[in-house]
């Protein structure tokens, strides 16, 4: 919108049937035709009906005691928590909630974006006093991953899929399963996300693949690590990730 000065700059000589550009108007009219363009201003910014500013969603009440009660679970940084949690927070609460309520509540918890995060990391399951005591079951970590990756496209609209992919192929190597095993626990009627995790799998078998040459190379050649990696051209801290990645890939786990 032009201002006032501007109009006023770049008038004609002031008639009387134009009073509205008469340079010698009196203040109490310039004054009131001030206010009514700092009124359209502010109507201007005001968000059209309909169309209100988003309020922060309301904290389940009991989830607000749990962060009280125990901030290292509930806190600014979510942990998976154990199976049974529900049965514990029970017993060790049962004159403060009421199941019903603390069903809810865990539920809402459960669906989070946060906690998803914390399940898709592949952090451990946590007792109520914080400690470590089960890890995440790989079909777990496996679904959450898919899920925070599905809410981030719908908010973002960024194609994702390559980035999805390297978390999945990081989640099956976590696992220690075999492509049989992962599938048959983590296989589902999402054909977009079976895609994706073939995909994955090709990739880390292509990955997989090139790490083994590289070792066999290396116990072939009888170069110190250093001086394989200069004959190669590569950097002498990345070939020796490679080499401790191809080593316990090929290792046998330990029984217990």
């Amino acid at each position: 919108m032009t201002s006032n000065t501007s109009d006023t700059a770049t008038a004609p000589s002031p008639q009387p049937s134009q009073p509205k550009n008469e340079p010698n108007a009196p203040a109490g009219r310039k004054k009131h035709r001030r206010a009514g363009a700092a009124q359209q201003r502010a109507q201007a910014q005001q968000p059209p009906q309909g169309k209100q500013p988003a309020h922060p969603r309301k904290t389940h009440p009991v989830l607000e005691r749990l962060f009280e009660l125990y901030p290292g679970l509930f806190g600014a940084r979510f942990l998976p928590l154990k199976l049974g949690v529900f049965e514990d927070l029970l017993a060790a609460h049962a004159d403060e909630f009421k199941r019903e309520d603390l069903k809810v509540a865990l539920g809402l918890h459960a669906r989070s974006t946060r906690y998803l995060e914390a399940v898709a990391s592949g952090k451990q399951r946590h007792d109520l006093s914080g400690v470590p005591v089960e890890p995440v079951a790989p079909e777990h970590v496996h679904h959450a991953i898919l899920e925070v990756f599905r809410r981030r496209k719908a908010r973002s609209g960024e194609d994702l899929r390559a980035q999805l992919r390297t978390r999945l192929m990081a989640a099956i190597e976590a696992s220690g399963l075999s492509r049989e095993d992962y599938m048959l626990v983590v296989r589902s009627n999402d054909e977009t996300a079976n895609a994706v995790l073939d995909e994955a799998f090709a990739e880390l078998g292509a990955r997989n693949a090139k790490r083994e040459a590289l070792r066999r190379a290396f116990e072939a050649s009888g170069r110190s690590l250093a001086e394989f990696a200069e004959m190669y051209g590569m950097d002498p801290g990345e070939v020796k990730r490679t080499l401790a990645a191809g080593r316990a890939r090929t290792e046998p786990s330990d029984p217990t």
